[in-house]
Formats: C-alpha cells, structure tokens, sequence
C-alpha cells in the first residue's frame, strides 16, 4: 500500500508512533544514537540489519537515514505496526519486512539472508519470558555473522537496588503525567486512534486478537542479558547505554 492508494499519511503515523513512544522514554533517541555509533564502530557504514521486533520501523528509519547504503530486514508479528512500516517505506528497495513469530522454532527460515552484519531491537523483548527469550537469544547468535553484533535496548531492572528503582519509577511517572497533561498520548490512547482509522481499523483488531489486551514478559537485568548472550555464543557481551531504567546491551560474535 501506499499513500497514493490509501490517502493515508503514513508519516504522520510514523510521527505519532515516536511521539507515543518517547512519552515513556525521553531519551529514546540517545539510545538510538548509540546504538548506531557501534554499529558504525564494529561493522562499518554499510551494514546488513535485522530490525528485530521492527515495529513501525523505528531503528531501519534512523539506520537508513545515517547509512544510506544500510539494508534491513525488518521482522513483526503485529499487523498494525507492520501496516505503517509497509507504508511508511513504500518503494525504498534498502528495506524488506517479514511477518513472524518469533517464538515459532522456524521463524528464521522466512528471513531472506541466513547470516547478518547486526541484529538490532528496542523496547520489544520484554515481552519475553526468560526461557523463550534464551532460546532466542541462541536462534540470533546463529544470525549474527563473525565478528557481527546484536544489540538490545529494553528496560533493564536490577531487583539489587529496590529503593533506586523506586524513587526513578516515581520520578519518571510524575514527568509522564506532566506531559499527558500537556497532551501526549499514551498507549491504550494511541491504539484507541488506531483502531478508529479506516484503514488501521482491521489490523488493529487483528493485532489484539493475536497479543491480547496486555502482554507479560520479564525484564531481568543487563547483566543477566549480557550472560545469557555470552552463554548463546557471543564472544563478549555489556552494556553500552544505560539510563536510569532502561539498558542497551551489545554482544559481539
């Protein structure tokens, strides 16, 4: 589909998708910043990119517009989300996007190249229990070529330090709540605009029909990621970003 054919502003979805996403995390462009500084630093300008759990395309929209000789898979079970990718990249032969579930065995078979330069994901895994999110973790250690990096950049809670976790949830919600007030739309709103849009309507629906109203996953710490990459096959594995609630972990092949 495109904006011609639909007469939908897929840029302005693009947009509001930031927006929302940002209301949660503002500093979601620092982490995005870094993450592509060492995709620079350890496999160069031009690299092949798995956009993980790709969403609307968030990180292949910054990757392309930094390394415009990048390519990216971008792969999502979400219909929605994916409607505004396809959109939203209508016509740029640098991106592809793959419909899959990642906790299908055979999700990697669907991928149009068996190795790649960088997996790269940000806020998705969390929805990941623990074991299924091992197993993935050793499924991408098989994507990543030698000397290739995946990079995760997620909420991180280290359950060590309760009375920090505490006082940067409370101060960060009480800045959330500022900017509603001043305007910006959560996720329940932002899903409830979707699911009003003519076009967006269906695979809203569909999208709930598949994740359900609210999906749980686990949010171990960075070192517990970092050790479970390694454990996978990655040769070293930290953080290389991190915030008061939020990490970007790297692993090297």
């Amino acid at each position: 589909m495109t904006e011609a054919t639909t007469g939908t502003d897929w840029r302005a979805w693009q947009r509001s998708w930031d927006r929302q996403q940002e209301w949660y995390m503002p500093d979601r462009e620092e982490r995005f910043r870094v993450m592509l500084d060492m995709v620079e630093a350890l496999v160069g300008p031009r690299p092949r990119v798995l956009d993980l759990a790709c969403g609307t395309g968030s990180i292949s929209d910054r990757l392309l517009r930094r390394f415009p000789e990048a390519t990216s898979t971008g792969v999502d079970l979400d219909p929605a989300l994916l409607a505004i990718a396809r959109g939203y990249f209508a016509g740029d032969e640098r991106v592809s996007f793959v419909t899959a579930d990642l906790k299908d065995p055979g999700w990697p078979a669907l991928l149009p190249y068996g190795t790649y330069d960088a997996v790269l994901t940000a806020t998705a895994l969390h929805w990941f229990h623990a074991g299924p999110l091992t197993t993935l973790y050793g499924q991408l250690a098989g994507l990543v070529r030698d000397g290739g990096v995946l990079m995760n950049a997620d909420h991180m809670i280290d359950t060590a330090t309760p009375g920090i976790n505490e006082a940067e949830r409370a101060h960060r919600h009480a800045a959330m709540e500022r900017a509603r007030s001043a305007g910006a739309l959560d996720w329940t709103q932002w899903w409830d605009v979707a699911a009003k849009d003519p076009v967006l309507a269906g695979p809203t629906a569909e999208r709930f029909r598949i994740y359900g109203e609210h999906a749980e996953g686990d949010t171990p710490s960075a070192d517990w990621h970092a050790r479970t990459l390694r454990e996978a096959g990655f040769a070293e594995a930290r953080p290389v970003w991190s915030s008061p609630s939020d990490s970007l972990v790297l692993a090297l092949k």
